[in-house]
């Protein structure tokens, strides 16, 4: 008998569902937790887009024709 294959979970799909939360649920002291962990993700999304943006400014200078 086959086990049943392992539901894929599509790209963002858990943070879509972390902000559908009811945080009513939560006391102060996991919110402030929950606010730590989405303060340190944001932190890390902005250097993502930054190495992004880096790589993407050195891409173009490199492939860029010379103006003049």
């Amino acid at each position: 008998m086959e086990e049943p294959a392992e539901v894929r979970i599509g790209r963002g799909q858990r943070l879509v569902e972390a902000v559908r939360e009811d945080l009513e649920l939560y006391g102060v002291a996991e919110l402030e937790e929950r606010l730590e962990v989405l303060e340190a993700e944001m932190a890390r999304v902005r250097a993502q887009i930054d190495k992004k943006k880096s790589g993407r400014a050195a891409a173009d200078a490199l492939f860029s024709l010379p103006k003049g």
